[in-house]
């Protein structure tokens, strides 16, 4: 238990940081990304204001016409890369100016317009180049602007985001495993003086319910049976499996609880538990069908497996309603076990089926008070089945059926 509290403990630390980091590099990823965008599209619109010529065809006395001219940042504005695409209102290209570009011929031009054309979108990204679409009296004007080191640089950003986080992730792990033995001590140490203390108090109690149980012996011999005499037993039986119970269920919480598990018949298993109970259902009116498939194996503790069996079956017979009905089933589901017991029961309010498998949990306290039980038979069976790592639960839709099913 203490192993499962642990890694528990460390997933749910994981998660957490996990979510933040995750957070945290979206949200660099989406503002680098915004940021990046938005200056591209402010250089677009520059563009889109200007009426630009090739550098190369300026003369010295063309400064004053220069479009960078007056602008912030000129060595950057001549950096740029672009090219333009003009487009009647018909559809026909009218022009194609390539004269900031060297990669760019007419042609390629061309199909990059006519990708950014077949698209909805007045503004996107087409390979390294991000595009606008601009309304004009006479058609369309298509900017290009050249945007590889802004994308070169956003990947570059977003690996290495990546590469801290995974790294931020790896190192955070290492250090939660290592603190969580002792973030847990507290808990471990409790837990062993819980363990302790069931343990000395089983061993306390069973002296004097021996002696309690002897020294009635001997009374019923001498003045005979009576109703006192018989409350006396019933509650003495009852106290002393409730002691063996809660000594089993301080066994199964140990980190190894079952260390002689083999490979056995869960068929053969089952059939010697349940003939046991068909009698004790048959006695109270009650019908048991059952349906135990052959040569289903199972590797575990045959004993902690027929105990579990013994309790899901005990709790069918004593909760289900007079005349009401029983289904016992073992087959094989892929390469697990499967066990279900069925019974027709009988509740005013449905149980709280998450909580049935606790220790001490009575959905009906004044019927559980009737047929003996001490609500830590299920607890027990949990405990065997998670002990062989598999899972059980329950379904009581109506308060009218109960289903139990164990998968291991």
């Amino acid at each position: 238990m203490l192993k499962k509290l642990r890694w528990r403990f460390i997933l749910s630390a994981m998660g957490a940081f996990f979510a933040v980091i995750a957070l945290i590099a979206s949200l660099v990823y989406f503002i680098t990304y915004a940021v990046t965008t938005n200056r591209i599209d402010q250089s677009i619109e520059m563009i889109a204001s200007s009426d630009f010529r090739n550098p190369r065809e300026m003369k010295p006395d063309h400064h004053r016409d220069d479009p960078f001219s007056g602008r912030p940042d000129m060595e950057a504005n001549y950096m740029m890369r672009f090219f333009t695409v003009r487009i009647e209102d018909s559809g026909n290209t009218t022009s194609i100016s390539t004269d900031f570009v060297a990669s760019i011929d007419s042609d390629t031009a061309a199909e990059y317009a006519d990708k950014a054309l077949a698209r909805k979108a007045d503004q996107g990204y087409i390979g390294n180049y991000r595009y606008a679409k601009i309304d004009k009296d006479d058609g369309t004007v298509l900017i290009f602007l050249n945007a590889s080191r802004e994308i070169q640089f956003a990947r570059t950003l977003g690996l290495l985001t990546l590469a801290v986080s995974i790294a931020s992730l790896i190192l955070v792990f290492i250090l939660v495993v290592i603190f969580s033995k002792r973030a847990i001590r507290p808990i471990e140490n409790n837990i062993k003086q819980q363990k302790q203390f069931i343990t000395d108090a089983s061993h306390e109690l069973k002296t004097p319910l021996t002696s309690i149980s002897t020294s009635l012996d001997v009374i019923t011999a001498e003045h005979g049976e009576d109703e006192w005499t018989g409350n006396i037993r019933s509650q003495t039986s009852r106290m002393s499996k409730l002691v063996s119970e809660l000594v089993t269920l301080s066994r199964l919480d140990e980190d190894t609880p079952l260390p002689d598990k083999e490979q056995f018949s869960l068929s053969n298993a089952a059939w010697e538990t349940v003939d046991i109970y068909q009698s004790q259902a048959k006695g109270r009116g009650r019908k048991m069908s059952i349906d135990i498939a052959e040569n289903v194996d199972l590797f575990g503790d045959r004993s902690a497996i027929q105990q579990m069996l013994s309790v899901l079956l005990d709790n069918a017979v004593r909760y289900s309603n007079d005349g009401g009905e029983i289904r016992f089933s073992v087959s094989p589901k892929k390469s697990k076990a499967c066990i279900e017991v069925y019974n027709t029961c009988d509740y005013d309010t449905p149980p709280d089926v998450d909580r049935l498998f606790d220790r001490f949990y009575r959905p009906d306290s004044s019927r559980n008070s009737e047929t003996g039980g001490t609500g830590v038979g299920l607890a027990i069976a949990r405990a065997v089945a998670e002990s062989h790592g598999g899972t059980i639960k329950a379904i009581c839709p109506d308060g009218k059926s109960m289903t139990i099913k164990v998968v291991i």
